[in-house]
């Protein structure tokens, strides 16, 4: 295939830093936490507002989720026609615009279907922003600035705590819950503007014939015009090459080549979600309330919940990158497991009010660490890793399917499985804890390392027929 370029203006007529490429590349994933995290704060309020059962509950929290399923697997369609960048605009438009109807709605079925929406655009975001990214980054960085993704995704989840309490606190019996939905504009409107100033990727301007527009992105994003030119060349070898065997559609993501990597990406995004994380975000507070904590000081427990996982996701940047992806999903396993299996003992075996809720506290931010040591960061870094570029947009739209709808499915029923009348909160922190165990034995057996290796290396032992996975399963010693 002989490239062909276009008079587009390049990239370098709107010149930024790397770190605003990189920052406003990753606030996405604000929205995603924000709407993640806002409904744990608002469930208590609703639920006296509105009177709503468990099953309610589980309906407008797993709502957003339906939503993401339906704009992830739209995304990949979308990505490889307009390209990354407009894709997230496309979906920070549908957020802020959505958001309107979900802070002014005057019934439990109509937040509940304004929330399916914003889940549209979320699915699109979310699917979208890690290959922005991994596309952007250089080798060397490419796991530390996947995982600034996860503490955008963080800061959302914090930001969302911190506002229910402030306005849980001055809003009477039903809060203002309204005002904590219409938060979300904000980062939406933010992310709007912002992504007009940065580049598309240079691997879909290449797709495009726009090579000059690439080029510039490249040094860009490197800093240095050998690396930037070596990536170029390497590229183009692999588009090339790509354009000959395949035309990137879903079924292709069997193909022997890359089936592996598809099973890993299936693996890491239902696991994420299988771990139990987001029923601690969307239900920590209605579960400490359960308990016998105030309102106010549960909303409280959230705002220490979301500082702590912000704390350890930035930790995390530092060290993906060193330690490997795969050391750190093992040893997130274990310390979830551990923890959840210590609040399931908690819960069943100790009485006393204070006792009991401090001891869950201590527990769940210990869980929520080891998840964002591992799974939190790990799995959207890998996910946009391992697929070859062609078929980067689709695999990525699966990934992100299978995340959303274990996201629903989670969410939808925990309120159903915590119950009384069905496991009791004890037993289903016991079930999770079962599922991590399951998880550690899974990715020790089929998860490779894939950390400082270039997106295009790991592409070509792909088309070469080398297993990936089997050549870096061992690789699982964290660095000095």
């Amino acid at each position: 295939m002989t490239a062909t370029t276009h008079p587009a203006p390049a990239p370098a007529g709107r010149p930024v830093s790397r770190t605003t490429l990189y920052l406003f590349g990753a606030l996405g994933g604000i929205l995603f936490g924000y709407d993640l995290g806002i409904i744990s704060g608002v469930l208590p309020f609703i639920g006296k507002q509105w009177h709503l059962d468990s099953w309610d509950k589980g309906v407008v929290t797993a709502s957003v989720s339906v939503g993401a399923v339906v704009g992830a697997a739209i995304s990949a369609k979308v990505n490889l026609r307009f390209g990354r960048r407009h894709t997230i605009q496309a979906a920070a438009l549908i957020v802020l615009v959505m958001t309107i109807f979900t802070s002014t709605a005057p019934s439990f079925h109509v937040l509940t279907l304004a929330r399916f929406a914003v889940g549209i655009g979320i699915g699109l975001s979310s699917s979208t922003v890690p290959t922005y990214m991994s596309e952007l980054a250089p080798a060397r960085l490419r796991g530390g600035l996947g995982a600034l993704n996860q503490i955008f995704i963080v800061l959302g989840i914090l930001i969302a705590f911190i506002t229910s309490y402030c306005l849980g606190e001055i809003g009477g019996d039903y809060g203002h819950w309204r005002w904590m939905m219409a938060g979300a504009a904000v980062p939406a409107l933010v992310l709007l503007i912002g992504l007009q100033r940065l580049p598309e990727t240079p691997r879909w301007l290449l797709t495009r014939g726009r090579d000059d527009e690439a080029a510039a992105v490249l040094l860009q994003a490197h800093g240095c015009q050998e690396s930037a030119d070596a990536e170029l060349a390497t590229l183009r070898a692999v588009i090339a090459d790509t354009a000959a065997t395949t035309r990137g559609r879903l079924r292709d993501l069997w193909r022997p080549m890359v089936r592996p990597m598809l099973i890993v990406a299936i693996l890491l995004a239902a696991g994420q979600q299988l771990s139990g994380v987001n029923a601690i975000n969307a239900y920590f507070p209605t579960m400490l309330i359960s308990l016998g904590f105030a309102t106010q000081a549960a909303l409280l427990s959230g705002v220490l919940l979301g500082l702590s996982k912000f704390i350890f996701t930035a930790w995390v940047v530092f060290v993906v990158d060193k330690w490997g992806r795969k050391p750190l999903l093992l040893i997130g396993s274990i310390l979830m497991a551990v923890t959840l299996a210590g609040a399931g003992f908690v819960s069943t075996t100790v009485h006393e009010t204070d006792a009991r809720g401090l001891l869950m506290l201590v527990l769940i931010i210990m869980y929520l660490v080891g998840y964002e040591l591992g799974w939190g960061a790990v799995v959207w870094v890998m996910c946009s890793e391992v697929f070859p570029l062609r078929d980067r947009a689709s695999g990525m739209a699966v990934a992100s399917v299978v995340l959303w709808s274990f996201t629903g499915i989670v969410t939808a029923v925990f309120p159903l499985i915590s119950a009384k009348s069905g496991l009791g909160l004890g037993g289903a922190m016991y079930l999770f804890a079962g599922v991590n165990v399951v998880l550690f034995l899974l990715v020790r057996w089929l998860v490779p390392e894939t950390k400082g290796r270039s997106l295009e290396e790991i592409e070509i032992d792909l088309r070469h027929g080398k297993d990936v996975v089997t050549e870096h399963a061992q690789q699982v010693t964290p660095a000095a």
